[in-house]
């Protein structure tokens, strides 16, 4: 079998097994490929790849620049104009409530988380002590009105002693006048009218008269002694009773103070009282969290550039993530959290690491469907602040 044999059964074998050579050195036995057949064949269409290459790119490029301008709107929109933060909680003004007096705990009135108004009674210490407290300063006060009244009556008798005494020394500083000028004329007469006797009574009458008014004199100035005491002795009554009254108030008052009543309306939280134990006075025994809350966002100092008071707020709640309220800003504190914490950092002191610091914003709820909700004390908010 010779080789154009084998190329007519198997030519891509033979083609194969024989080595290419050029067109000047083929074997005789294959003709070369007229021109003509050569020039008849088609050329490959490459146009048509490049012009769809060319409308990719294009097209990506058209894609990437909306995604850019969508992606800057967003940004100038809703990134750009807004200063947000997770650190940031509820606050309120948590009253503790403690009895002002010790005592036994005789009732219970409320219950944890229980809300209350303001005045209602929360606790009742055991009362019977202080009633009898109040019963006994009662009678001290009775008692002291009593010395009072007597005070002022005996003041009225040595008053009236007073002018007695006073009149006595009238009656007797006539007496002695008109002894003295008996006598007198009992001397001008002498022994020839009347006896030696006589003289010598007259004198004796006078001068006795004149002593009479030295003692009334005396007795007057007792009495008004005696009144002037007697005014001393009211204002001792009045102050024992004016000291009385206090008590018997105090002792009201401690009485009243037996009921242990809410300063403000909230809600009954950390309760820790029970029912018959000993509270002493000053003693927490719960604690109330008004209806009325507040935000507290810390921000980086870096946010706090174009932040100003009453800019708009939007707060997402952990607890209700599906509501956004609505919020202002109320004021900026005047420091740093770390600077008012119980020990702030020296920075005079050691290595000295510079850190952006947090400064505690206030943030006033402004939507009223919160009061809708259980806030309270300690739970995490996020605030956003449209600050342009």
């Amino acid at each position: 079998m010779n080789a154009a044999t084998l190329n007519q059964e198997n030519p891509v074998s033979f083609r194969a097994l024989t080595p290419a050579l050029p067109p000047n050195q083929r074997p005789v036995s294959e003709p070369a490929a007229p021109q003509s057949a050569v020039a008849s064949e088609p050329a490959p269409e490459s146009g048509a790849p490049r012009q769809r290459n060319r409308l990719r790119h294009l097209a990506a490029g058209v894609a990437m620049l909306a995604v850019g301008l969508a992606a800057g709107t967003y940004y100038l929109e809703d990134v750009a104009p807004y200063e947000s933060t997770d650190d940031a909680f509820i606050e309120a003004h948590v009253t503790p409530v403690a009895p002002q007096v010790a005592g036994r705990v005789a009732q219970l009135v409320v219950q944890d988380n229980q809300e209350v108004k303001a005045g209602d009674v929360l606790v009742q210490i055991d009362p019977n002590d202080f009633q009898t407290k109040l019963d006994q300063e009662r009678a001290n006060l009775a008692a002291s009105r009593s010395r009072l009244r007597q005070a002022n009556a005996q003041f009225t008798v040595d008053q009236a002693k007073v002018e007695q005494e006073k009149a006595n020394v009238i009656a007797a500083q006539a007496e002695a006048t008109q002894a003295e000028a008996d006598n007198r004329r009992y001397q001008a007469v002498g022994n020839l009218a009347v006896s030696d006797s006589q003289l010598d009574l007259a004198a004796t009458q006078a001068r006795s008269a004149a002593a009479q008014v030295d003692a009334a004199r005396n007795k007057e100035l007792a009495a008004e002694a005696q009144s002037a005491l007697d005014q001393a002795a009211i204002q001792t009554a009045t102050a024992e009773v004016l000291g009385s009254q206090a008590a018997v108030h105090q002792a009201e008052l401690n009485l009243s103070y037996t009921r242990v009543k809410a300063p403000e309306a909230g809600f009954v939280t950390h309760r820790t009282v029970e029912t018959g134990a000993y509270v002493q006075t000053g003693q927490t025994l719960l604690a109330l969290v008004p209806r009325q809350v507040w935000i507290v966002a810390n921000f980086k100092e870096t946010q706090l550039t174009d932040m100003r008071d009453g800019q708009p707020v939007t707060v997402t709640m952990d607890a209700y993530p599906q509501i956004k309220f609505k919020a202002h800003v109320d004021s900026i504190q005047s420091g740093t959290g770390p600077r008012f914490s119980l020990l702030p950092p020296e920075n005079a002191s050691g290595n000295y690491v510079k850190v952006v610091q947090r400064v505690p914003v206030k943030i006033v709820l402004d939507d009223a469907a919160a009061a809708n909700y259980v806030l309270g004390p300690g739970m995490s908010v996020v605030p956003e602040v449209r600050v342009k």
